[in-house]
């Protein structure tokens, strides 16, 4: 609720365009008289510009031509423009006839527009009642500690059996009027919410279809990475908190014992007459069969995603038959041409075949993992003062660099010695890189080392010298004396 974020809302949002127009008044008077209290999901352009005109007419009639000078059609084009988006504009498959539908935008300002209005009695009892049965739903649905849990049930169970004590004694409480008006309004206003919930709903997937045909338009890929990309989107909105709730919601409604109980309760809640002095709306007695409507096209507009799925995998599948049929008839038509003068020499190659043998002897035997035994010994804390910089001073000699410059040296000489080695690459490790160079003689030797091998001459010595530091860090010549290792090729 920052200024940047309410100034782009005023700019970028239909229900504030809707609120800030100067024919706000017309558009949702309008709309919520053939969309929003009939419980109306989609009307032809026919119908409802028809409506509009009546509208006008009797508008015209009360303040003027010059009122409002446009069609009604005008108005239903400019309220479904991008600049507006009070109203969906699309056409039913199989149809040329354009169809309005309501925004869940416009449908929450015409909300809001009707929370202004004075109300002659408002409730507060039911809410406060509404909101401790939501916080006891919850506390109960999340403890884990079965104890806890039998216990609260107990709770509930000797509640309930004072009650049936008091009721069966003769003392039954009822709701006095006002009671039964907070709670019959409450009860109202919810489902009111309920049936605009839906569109926002049927939206939210609606945006996922138009999602999916813009990524089939321009998808160039393989069809298994399409539909993994598309069944995971479409996985996670079945699987967000608003699909799951959505699919709970239906799952109950779907079931023939809950409307017929929602109907006799209905039934007998509207004939109290507390509840007919508050003059309910004549759909209060069909609600539910709104909301089974409303969830009827959410449940269709989930359907036109699978149509729309299928519809791609038979084109893709036609496209890739006929590509398959052009590349045979291509190949056909270069053999036609090759029949007559056939090219001389081998065509084309193909691998050998062979068999890759492993006899079962072969295979190593399982060797169990050493399972180290740990002793349970208090460890104390030393305190001399140790040294740190030794444990960044260590060596790596790598093996590989000393391997590729003996091979560079033996592509001019047919063999080299490491007397030559390290005369032309002196040592720079010291100890420690002689020490590789005779691992790598040793391997050499073995005929497991890739591109030379080492033989040992034990009747010739050699020194072999290299530059280190001593104790105080000044520079010394180190050397050291062994046999002639000779590296070939």
């Amino acid at each position: 609720m920052n200024h940047a974020d309410l100034l782009a809302l005023r700019e970028r949002h239909p229900a504030w365009r809707l609120l800030a127009s100067p024919h706000a008044p017309l558009a949702a008077s309008f709309l919520h008289r053939v969309f929003v209290a009939p419980n109306v999901r989609t009307m032809s352009q026919a119908d409802l510009a028809e409506a509009l005109e009546d509208e006008l007419f009797a508008l015209r009639e009360q303040v003027g031509d010059e009122a409002y000078p446009r069609s009604a059609q005008e108005y239903l084009n400019d309220w479904a423009g991008a600049d507006k988006g009070w109203l969906r504009k699309f056409y039913k498959p199989g149809t040329d006839e354009a169809q309005f539908d309501l925004t869940p935008a416009t449908e929450r300002a015409i909300a809001w527009l009707q929370s202004l209005t004075a109300r002659p009695f408002v409730g507060t009892e039911s809410r406060l009642l509404t909101l401790f049965s939501l916080l006891e739903q919850i506390s109960a649905g999340t403890e884990a500690d079965p104890a806890l849990r039998l216990q609260d049930l107990r709770r509930k169970r000797d509640e309930l059996d004072a009650e049936i004590a008091r009721v069966q004694a003769g003392d039954v409480p009822l709701l006095d009027d006002t009671g039964v008006k907070d709670r019959f309004q409450q009860f109202q206003q919810l489902a009111r919410e309920l049936l605009a919930d839906f569109r926002e709903v049927e939206h939210n997937f609606r945006q996922l279809d138009r999602r999916v045909r813009e990524r089939i338009a321009l998808w160039e890929g393989s069809k298994g990475a399409l539909l993994d990309e598309i069944m995971g989107e479409r996985d996670a909105i079945g699987d967000s908190d608003q699909g799951r709730s959505f699919r709970a919601f239906w799952d109950f409604l779907m079931s023939s014992r809950r409307q017929e109980e929602l109907s006799e309760r209905l039934e007998r809640v509207l004939a109290l007459p507390a509840v007919a002095a508050l003059k309910p709306e004549p759909r209060t007695r069909r609600v539910h069969h709104d909301w089974l409507e409303a969830g009827e096209h959410t449940q269709r507009t989930v359907a036109q995603l699978s149509q729309q799925l299928r519809r791609f995998l038979d084109d893709a599948a036609w496209l890739e038959n006929r590509r398959i049929m052009d590349l045979l008839h291509g190949i056909e038509s270069k053999a036609l041409a090759l029949r007559e003068a056939p090219p001389g020499g081998p065509v084309t190659t193909i691998d050998a075949m062979g068999a890759d043998v492993e006899l079962p002897l072969e295979r190593p035997l399982f060797t169990p993992s050493a399972k180290p035994k740990l002793a349970e010994v208090a460890l104390q804390a030393g305190e001399e003062d140790i040294d740190t910089a030794r444990l960044f001073s260590q060596i790596v000699v790598d093996k590989a660099r000393l391997a590729e410059g003996i091979r560079r040296s033996l592509r001019s000489r047919p063999q080299v010695t490491l007397h030559d080695l390290v005369a032309a690459q002196p040592l720079q490790h010291g100890l420690a890189e002689l020490v590789a160079y005779l691992d790598l003689a040793h391997r050499g030797s073995d005929g497991s080392n890739e591109g030379f091998r080492a033989v040992v001459d034990e009747q010739v010595q050699e020194s072999v010298r290299w530059q280190a530091l001593d104790a105080q860090g000044s520079p010394v010549t180190r050397e050291a004396r062994l046999p002639r290792v000779i590296f070939a090729p």
